[in-house]
């Protein structure tokens, strides 16, 4: 004990030491994201913060230089419906911590199960994902499965990843659109089901405000945690995150969030274009599943979904673009999902706002994510070609000013056999 607490009093120091070390990035185009590219621009970070951005900036003495040129600087990229860190092998039920049992849960918090050692944190981040919503999933009876959470995809508890807790409450609103080749007894057993939950749904609703109503007229009443998590939601301070993809669930979404006067966010919604002038009128942003689906209906076109964030970027509706929940090991393919936005109507710039800018002011960060400025967390990355594009590599990246190791489990084995055909022995 008498040598540890000098050894973690060291190492605190030269961790300090490291992050208080600035650093400038010379030469490379800036894609600020908010206010155009800075063509072999400097970008200067200090204490973990981006101190100055632009074509030439003044470095304190002693900065490290390090030469980008030919390279791209981009803001990281923010994952906005993952789950990352409560999932590993999807085929191992020990490794899956994603749901609680139960339909009602808003106080469930993600963040909490979320394991800062999982192997594919550093294969999200080898491709730019520095940022991810974590997000609470439904059981298979669940309708409010819990609270979210921003983390940071470096540190070493999920206590130092935070970057904000919570975000808001999620709630999966029921299926109701069946398939056609399903038999009629089984249909109608599913509609009684889904009548069922919806009714559950009014219920807790009814529930949260009477226990609100009982807050207000007493502060004595005996706190039930189920209930002061959705306080905020029914006062509007945070949003409630409705799961729902296709147009008859998201016209009842609508309807009730809207009978509720509650702010909400639509996650998924591919069928959200169709609602487009109704989302911007009322501001509801959209945070737009996968673009690497089928159309949901077997008579749309083969380009529906792909053309889906065109039509509503051109709306106006505020977007960002992000994986289909439960993917979180192909959480690395955020840029190529919005690459495919991109080709099909949304355009470059608008598909990379869609996972940077676009997320950070969804989810109430865009004072320190999303975009190259002056003041905000240095949570960037240099690439070396455009970022959206399958065959680019991100070289380097930093979180919070922290440069963070590359490698992950899919480079090392790269490394390993490529080793084998060298001809080298086997580690």
């Amino acid at each position: 004990m008498k040598y540890l607490m000098p050894l973690l009093v060291l190492l605190g120091a030269v961790a300090a030491q490291a992050a208080d070390k600035p650093v400038v990035l010379v030469g490379g185009d800036v894609y600020t994201v908010s206010h155009g590219v800075i063509p072999r621009g400097e970008l200067l970070i200090v204490d973990g913060k981006i101190a100055a951005v632009g074509a030439r900036v003044e470095a304190p003495a002693g900065a490290e230089r390090i030469d980008v040129t030919g390279k791209r600087v981009y803001p990281g990229y923010i994952a906005a419906n993952s789950t990352i860190g409560l999932t590993e092998v999807e085929a191992v039920r020990a490794t899956v911590d994603l749901a609680e049992t139960g339909a009602i849960n808003p106080n469930a918090r993600a963040l909490v199960a979320v394991d800062a050692d999982s192997k594919l944190i550093p294969v999200a981040r080898s491709n730019g994902v520095l940022s991810v919503l974590v997000v609470p999933q439904p059981s298979d009876e669940g309708l409010l499965s819990g609270q979210s959470s921003l983390v940071q995809l470096d540190g070493w508890t999920w206590e130092s990843m935070t970057i904000k807790d919570p975000v808001g409450v999620h709630l999966s609103w029921p299926q109701s659109r069946m398939p056609t080749w399903m038999p009629q007894q089984a249909q109608e057993k599913a509609a009684e089901a889904v009548k069922t939950k919806l009714a559950a749904i009014e219920q807790a609703f009814r529930d949260a405000r009477a226990y609100q109503a009982a807050r207000a007229s007493d502060p004595k009443t005996r706190t039930d945690v189920r209930w002061e998590a959705m306080l905020p939601v029914l006062e509007g301070s945070r949003p409630l995150f409705i799961h729902a993809d296709d147009a008859v669930q998201i016209r009842d979404a609508l309807d009730f969030a809207k009978k509720e006067n509650l702010r909400i966010v639509l996650v998924g919604a591919f069928d959200a274009w169709r609602f487009a002038a109704t989302l911007k009128a009322r501001d509801i942003p959209v945070i737009l599943g996968s673009s690497h689906n089928l159309p949901m209906r077997r008579w749309e076109a083969y380009d529906t979904v792909f053309a889906a964030a065109g039509k509503l970027a051109e709306a106006g509706v505020r977007l960002a673009i992000a994986n289909d929940a439960g993917s979180a090991s192909n959480e690395r393919n955020l840029p190529f999902q919005a690459a495919t936005y991109a080709a099909f109507g949304l355009g470059a710039e608008k598909a990379l706002r869609a996972i940077t800018l676009g997320p950070a002011e969804i989810l109430g960060v865009a004072d320190r994510l999303g975009s190259l400025d002056v003041g905000k967390d240095a949570t960037l990355f240099v690439a070396n070609g455009d970022a959206l594009e399958n065959a680019t590599q991100v070289e380097r990246a930093w979180i919070r000013g922290h440069e963070i190791d590359m490698a992950n489990s899919q480079t090392r084995l790269y490394d390993k056999y490529r080793g084998k055909y060298e001809g080298k022995a086997k580690q």
